[in-house]
């Protein structure tokens, strides 16, 4: 699927090793943006420690078990879409995103989020596509719900940021009522 190019004129690719420092720069850049939602801000510091990331994406792509994409506008990365895992003994998978804030509210996220979907019924056949998304985090919540999909409630104390456990409200998109 990748490279992959969104209506808006955005670009889904895989990530390459040189794209550390710039994944780098764009984290570091929204970091007080994301650390309320996204556990991993905290702890993962560093061009060695996005290397690290780049290369385990790499290898979730050679286990045919996911991917992860940079979402590229006029040549920067401004954010990252991917699949967290593919379980495809239960034919589900779920999705993670996060987008720079100066890039929101342009329909990119809505576009990506759509194309992985589209892949994860189309291409690979499977029966639900499943986003979490922390209680409180609406401008992340209105994606699945933009999409159709059903929210189906709240997981309590599910992930943990640092001393504290933040609620996740669980979106689900089934392949029978995916309408691309």
């Amino acid at each position: 699927m990748l490279p992959h190019r969104l209506p808006g004129g955005c670009l889904l690719r895989a990530f390459e090793e040189r794209d550390a420092a710039e994944l780098d720069r764009v984290i570091e850049a929204n970091r007080d943006h994301l650390a309320p939602w996204l556990p991993w801000v905290e702890g993962e510091r560093g061009v060695e420690s996005r290397r690290e990331f780049i290369r385990a994406s790499h290898r979730q792509a050679a286990a045919d078990d996911g991917f992860v994409a940079a979402i590229v506008d006029e040549g920067a990365i401004v954010g990252t879409i991917g699949f967290h895992r593919v379980d495809r003994v239960n034919r589900v998978t779920s999705i993670g995103y996060w987008l720079a804030e100066d890039r929101q509210g342009r329909g990119t996220m809505t576009e990506a989020v759509r194309a992985l979907t589209a892949h994860a019924f189309g291409g690979w056949r499977l029966n639900r596509v499943e986003i979490r998304v922390a209680v409180g985090n609406e401008r992340s919540a209105a994606i699945p719900r933009r999409l159709g999909f059903l929210e189906e409630g709240v997981l309590r104390a599910a992930e943990r940021h640092g001393d504290r456990y933040l609620d996740l409200r669980v979106f689900s998109m089934l392949a029978r009522d995916w309408a691309t």
